[in-house]
C-alpha cells in the first residue's frame, strides 16, 4: 500500500482515548516522511514497547498467565496468534470467542494488540491450517519436491486453499471492525508467519512449473535487478540465473499473502506486515539458496519482490535469534530502508538481547518485541531465556519503564529523524554517533569514577560487565539538547568541529503524562567530570552542552 506522509500532530501529549459511544479515534496507520516512518495511534506517533506471546497462549485460559507478564514488562503492546484453527474448525463455521475475551482483557490491561494471523503457514508448515485444509490434500495442495513427492507445505498455487483462507481472513477482520472500531485496540495485523520452505526451493507441481517457465512480471523486473547480468526479460530462469527458484518462490508466496491483505484490509484497513526467520546478513555478496534458510521467506534480498507482488503489505521484519552483534546491526540496515520501516516484532527473550532494545529504539523503529515472555511453563532457551518467570522480563521492565513516560514524545522524535542509538559490541569497543554539530562517544566496562589510564593496575571490573549488556539511546530535541537513556555505559558529547565543549546542564527526571518535563536533580562534579556515567538502572537524562 502506498503511504502518504501527514502532517504530524502538533501536540503529542493528546491521545484519543476512544469509548463506547464516542467518535471513534483514527484509524491506525503508517505514515512516512523522507524515508521515515510512523506508525499512527489515535492520530500521534507510537512505539511499540512491545512483547510477544508464546505460541499456544491463544486461548482465553492461557491469557491468565500472559497479563501479569505484560504487567511486570511495562509493555505497551501485546502480540499474539490467532490461529485459523481455532477460528474456523468446522469449514463455514466461525467461532471469535477467543478474540472477544482477548479484545475485552487487553482494554482492561490497557494495552495495545497486534495479532498474529496464523493460517496456511506458520513456520513454513500448516500446522495451524484447520484439520479440513491441511489433511486434505486433493483440493489443498501440497508442494511437490523434484521427485514429484509431496511435501510439508501447503503450495502457494493452491487455488482453494488461498480462497478460504482469505474468506477466514476477511471473516476475522470484519470481526475486529465490528467489536474494535470505537476503541483501536487492535492496531495492526501480520499476515501468516515466518513463511518460505526449508530443504526445498519452490515448488516442482505441474502448475509451479508451468509459471516458472513463464516470463517474469514487469513488476518484478522494475523492482528487483538480477544479482548477475543476465537476461533483461524473460523466464525466471533466464533473467535471475541460479537465484531463480528462490525468487520465483518468493513471488509466489508474496503474491498468496498479498490477495489475503487486500482483502482483509477491503474490510477493515489496518496497518499489515511479514516477519521472517532471517539469513545470514553478513554475506557478501549474497549467494544464491543453498539450503540454508527458508527460502521464499521475505529475506532482505527480497523485499524489493515481495513490494511488487504484495503491494498490500505494508512491510517486512526480521525475527532475528543470533545474539552476534555484528550479525544484529548488518540485520537492521537490512530490513531499513527508504521503502520499509523498521521493526523488530520477534527476537529471543535472552538476557544479552536486553542491551539492544536501545539499538533498535534508538534507530527509529516502529516495534521492538522479545518473544515468549509469558509465564508459562516453557522455556525459549538455547533460542531465548532459561527461566519463565518475572526474572526473565525484568531487564526489559527497566528498560520500558523509563521510555513509556515519554513514549509520544519519543515517537515523534524518531518520526522526525532525532533519535539515535548504540548496542555494546561484543568486542567491547567505544562507538561514536553523528549527531546535527554534535559526536557522541559511547564506551563501556568504564568504573564511573575516572578515566581508564588513571586505573591500569587495577584487575578488577566493573560490576555486571562479564558479558556485553551495555546500550544507549538519544534523542536530539534542539540544537544543543540531547534526552539520554541507557545503562552500563559512558557517554560524551563533544562539538563536531572539535571546539571546547562542557556541560551546560545534566538533569536526571522524567516526562509527566502532560507532557512537561520534570526534574529530580542536577548532575554536577564528580558525576560529570568523567562522561556521564550510566549504571545498570537505566535512567532519562536532559542534556545541555555548550562550547567555550
Amino acid at each position: 500500500m502506498k503511504m502518504i506522509a501527514r502532517q504530524l500532530v502538533s501536540s503529542i501529549g493528546f491521545v484519543v482515548l476512544a469509548s463506547a459511544g464516542a467518535a471513534a479515534a483514527p484509524i491506525p496507520e503508517l505514515i512516512q516522511k523522507d524515508g521515515r516512518y510512523a506508525l499512527m495511534v489515535d492520530g500521534a506517533p507510537f512505539v511499540m514497547f512491545g512483547a510477544q506471546a508464546q505460541n499456544s497462549s491463544n486461548y482465553p485460559l492461557a491469557l491468565k498467565k500472559l497479563w501479569p507478564a505484560i504487567k511486570d514488562m511495562n509493555a505497551n503492546t501485546l502480540e499474539i496468534p490467532v490461529a485459523w484453527e481455532q477460528i474456523e474448525r468446522v469449514e463455514g463455521k466461525f467461532d471469535f470467542s477467543y478474540v472477544d475475551t482477548l479484545v475485552a482483557e487487553a482494554r482492561k490491561n490497557k494495552v495495545r494488540l497486534v495479532l498474529l494471523w496464523f493460517g496456511t503457514w506458520k513456520n513454513t508448515g500448516a500446522n495451524y491450517a484447520p484439520e479440513w485444509v491441511k489433511f486434505n490434500n486433493q483440493r489443498f495442495p501440497r508442494m511437490l519436491d523434484k521427485e514429484g513427492k509431496p511435501i510439508y507445505c501447503l503450495s502457494p498455487q493452491g487455488e482453494e486453499t488461498l480462497k478460504a483462507d482469505k474468506k477466514a481472513f476477511v471473516a476475522l477482520m470484519t470481526h475486529i471492525k465490528k467489536i474494535d472500531e470505537a476503541h483501536r485496540t487492535v492496531i495492526m495485523m501480520q499476515v501468516e508467519n515466518e513463511v518460505g520452505t526449508y530443504g526445498y526451493a519452490r515448488d516442482y507441481a505441474p502448475k509451479a512449473e508451468a509459471l516458472f517457465n513463464q516470463p517474469v512480471p514487469d513488476a518484478v523486473l522494475k523492482r528487483k535487478k538480477s544479482p548477475v547480468a543476465l537476461a533483461a526479460s524473460g523466464t525466471w530462469k533466464q533473467v535471475y540465473g541460479d537465484y531463480a527458484e528462490e525468487y520465483f518462490h518468493a513471488y509466489s508466496i508474496a503474491s498468496y499473502i498479498g490477495e489475503i491483505a487486500k482483502a482483509g484490509r477491503a474490510v477493515y484497513n489496518l496497518p499489515m506486515y511479514v516477519n521472517n526467520s532471517i539469513r545470514d546478513p553478513l554475506e557478501e555478496p549474497v549467494k544464491p539458496w543453498n539450503k540454508n534458510f527458508a527460502s521464499g521467506g521475505p529475506t532482505f534480498d527480497v523485499i524489493d519482490i515481495y513490494k511488487a507482488a504484495a503491494p498490500a503489505i505494508d512491510f517486512a521484519a526480521p525475527d532475528i535469534y543470533s545474539p552476534d552483534s555484528k550479525k544484529f546491526v548488518a540485520t537492521l540496515d537490512k530490513f531499513q530502508r527508504p521503502d520499509n520501516p523498521l521493526a523488530v516484532p520477534e527476537m529471543s527473550n535472552a538476557a544479552e538481547y536486553v542491551r539492544y532494545a536501545y539499538l533498535v529504539l534508538g534507530r527509529g523503529a516502529i516495534n521492538f518485541s522479545p518473544f515468549g515472555i509469558d509465564y508459562a511453563d516453557y522455556s525459549n532457551f538455547p533460542l531465548g531465556h532459561k527461566a519463565t518467570d518475572k526474572t526473565m522480563v525484568e531487564p526489559y521492565a527497566k528498560i520500558y519503564s523509563v521510555f513509556r513516560p515519554m513514549e509520544r514524545q519519543w515517537s515523534r522524535w524518531a518520526f522526525e529523524g532525532r533519535t539515535y542509538g548504540v548496542a555494546e559490541g561484543d568486542d567491547r569497543a567505544p562507538q561514536t554517533i553523528a549527531m546535527k554539530g554534535w559526536k557522541g562517544t559511547i564506551s563501556f566496562r568504564e568504573w564511573q569514577f575516572g578515566e581508564r589510564e588513571y586505573f591500569k593496575d587495577v584487575k578488577d571490573l566493573p560490576a555486571n560487565t562479564e558479558k556485553p549488556n551495555g546500550g544507549v539511546a538519544i534523542a536530539q530535541i534542539a540544537d544543543d539538547e540531547f534526552i539520554i537513556v541507557g545503562q552500563y555505559a559512558r557517554v560524551k558529547i563533544d562539538q563536531a568541529d572539535g571546539k571546547p565543549t562542557m556541560w551546560a546542564r545534566v538533569e536526571e527526571g522524567y516526562y509527566d503524562p502532560s507532557g512537561k518535563w520534570v526534574m529530580e536533580r542536577n548532575w554536577n562534579g564528580d558525576q560529570t567530570d568523567y562522561g556521564l556515567n550510566l549504571t545498570g538502572k537505566p535512567v532519562v537524562l536532559k542534556v545541555k552542552v555548550g562550547t567555550y
